[in-house]
């Protein structure tokens, strides 16, 4: 089964902390480090002078760039050049220009998936499984999904004319483009055309949310959602919060609905290299009246999804039900860069700590990262339960004219949902709240079980699959080599650099590292006798034993 495009909308990058911030930075300002620039400058110029094919300046300067951003080695550290700043303003608010719909390519033709809520092509009139035959008079036949958004972009306010075709009828639609803010905060299943159905269980007064993003704006989203439930009130009794598959977003976010749930104490603090340290407090204002919470997370949620379930978990607020989460505890910031308009470098410039003053950033040698659930609360999925839970959730975001709901069986009833809905997860937690409001206490849908350990374990065995992966492509390598090598005379160990005699035993010996003018600025420890192959990796190579004038031309 494909899966949908989400038209105009790429994938939301996780940000945590996002902060737009002006710059100012000279290279006067620099002072000593100008020198940095000496051999950048050089290389540039004879790049420029002398290469047989002269690439453009802007090509070479994107280029440093990508590189400099590169050598951070942190994967959350990324240049935006002008040209894609635009696309990246869209996925950092969560807010575009376009129709509004989800689509994807069927039987040749881009086809809706669904229009969104509120949307341009909603109001239009255009519905789920409509196939949109011609964009402004050109076919869409044997076009991909990009060439057809490519169509259909424009400014707010323009019109574009679509030829819809239903049920074997062709019709002509105009549709008015305008600002798209994608729903980040949806119920547990749609009623009628636009409405989220909140309240999971009506006799417990139980609440359902899914948080698929921490956009900002979505924690008035969220807070109006509570309030349509009574949470306000005294009302609601119990709350299933669900931040599976949310990669995160903008810290303010997570904060502000933290703060609704805890009327004092440390939410989150922040920490740079300088050892600055922002400390984001709860007040009294806005809380809403307590009842239990259970948060459901798995190895895909990330960032503000942890700052926001760890906060309630260390405050005694929550059960955290599922998997451990994925340990993202960097901040980044958006710097404009004033000498190229339009480009920003998002970059990691700090990183955040929970009100235990437990820092859940991951690293390879970290054993313990991220949020893991509670204690009793460990309930993983099976990759065929997973793509079930996935599919039926994309099921429920399509809109059609007839209401929704359970088809069959209640939302309410945790045996249905694990058995029929496959979302053993939410069945688990939907047992536990029902019996903590039933009973007064907790039970541990997960069993007893050492949380550490399995989720350890789960790691172990995610990182030997990889590992068996490498090893099995390694394998066709080295099948293919031998292929070669005996069809030629050629031998692969012939086309790689050999730095020293293979009998010759490193581990434990020291490496020396020079400058140009000699002089040793390092010397390390060898701790294995793979750093021939790393070196080699590396692109290093033997230096000469007699330096020799390059010949230069009058």
């Amino acid at each position: 089964m494909k899966r949908p495009r989400l038209l105009f909308q790429v994938g939301l990058l996780g940000i945590l902390g996002v902060a737009v911030l002006g710059s100012t930075l000279r290279i006067a300002q620099l002072g000593d480090e100008y020198q940095f620039f000496d051999a950048l400058v050089e290389v540039k110029h004879l790049i420029s002078s002398r290469a047989y094919e002269k690439p453009e300046d802007k090509e070479l300067q994107e280029a440093a760039i990508q590189g400099m951003v590169e050598a951070v080695g942190d994967p959350f550290t990324v240049y935006v050049p002008p040209a894609d700043s635009g696309d990246f303003e869209k996925d950092l608010i969560g807010e575009y220009v376009g129709i509004g719909a989800q689509v994807n390519v069927q039987d040749g033709y881009l086809t809706i998936v669904t229009p969104l809520d509120g949307s341009p092509a909603l109001k239009a009139g255009v519905r789920a499984g409509d196939k949109i035959v011609e964009i402004e008079g050109e076919s869409t036949l044997g076009k991909g999904v990009d060439d057809c958004v490519g169509l259909l972009m424009g400014e707010p306010g323009d019109p574009v004319q679509v030829t819809v075709e239903r049920d074997g009828e062709r019709m002509a639609v105009t549709i008015l483009r305008d600002h798209i803010n994608t729903v980040q905060v949806k119920g547990i299943h749609r009623e009628g055309e636009n409405d989220w159905q909140f309240m999971l269980d009506p006799d417990r007064k139980i609440g359902y949310i899914w948080l698929t993003q921490f956009t900002p704006g979505c924690a008035g989203e969220v807070r109006r959602a509570l309030e349509s439930m009574g949470a306000d009130k005294g009302e609601l009794r119990g709350l299933i919060f669900d931040l599976r598959w949310n990669p995160g977003g903008v810290l303010s976010e997570a904060v502000e609905l933290v703060d609704m749930f805890i009327d004092e104490g440390v939410i989150v603090s922040t920490r740079g290299r300088d050892g600055s340290e922002d400390v984001d407090r709860a007040t009294g204002a806005g809380t809403l009246p307590e009842f239990p919470v259970a948060i459901l997370v798995n190895e895909f949620s990330a960032s503000a999804s942890e700052v926001f379930s760890g906060a309630l978990v260390d405050h005694g607020r929550a059960v955290v039900v599922g998997t451990r989460s994925v340990g993202k505890g960097s901040v980044q910031s958006v710097v404009n860069i004033p000498s190229a308009p339009g480009a920003v470098l998002k970059i990691t410039d700090r990183r955040y700590f929970l009100p235990s003053g437990r820092s859940i950033q991951r690293t390879d040698d970290s054993a313990v990262w991220g949020v893991e659930p509670t204690p009793g609360f460990y309930i993983p999925l099976t990759v065929e339960e997973t793509r079930e839970v996935i599919r039926l959730r994309q099921e429920e975001d399509i809109i059609r004219e007839d209401a929704g709901g359970a088809a069959g069986g209640s939302y309410a009833d945790a045996e249905w949902v694990g058995s029929e809905m496959r979302d053993v997860q939410l069945a688990g937690a939907i047992r536990a709240v029902q019996a903590r409001l039933d009973g007064g206490e907790w039970v541990s849908p997960g069993g007893d079980q050492p949380v550490a350990d399995l989720a350890a374990a789960a790691e172990l065995k995610r990182l030997a699959q990889a590992r068996e992966q490498i090893i099995l492509e390694l394998d066709r390598m080295q099948r293919r080599i031998d292929t070669i090598e005996s069809h030629t005379e050629l031998t692969g160990e012939e086309q790689l650099a050999d730095l020293w005699p293979d009998e010759t035993k490193v581990t434990g010996g020291t490496l020396q590292v020079r400058d140009a003018a000699g002089n040793v600025v390092a010397e390390l420890e060898i701790p294995s006798e793979g750093l021939e192959r790393w070196l080699i990796g590396a692109g290093l190579g033997k230096a000469a034993e007699e330096k020799v004038e390059d010949e230069t031309r009058e």
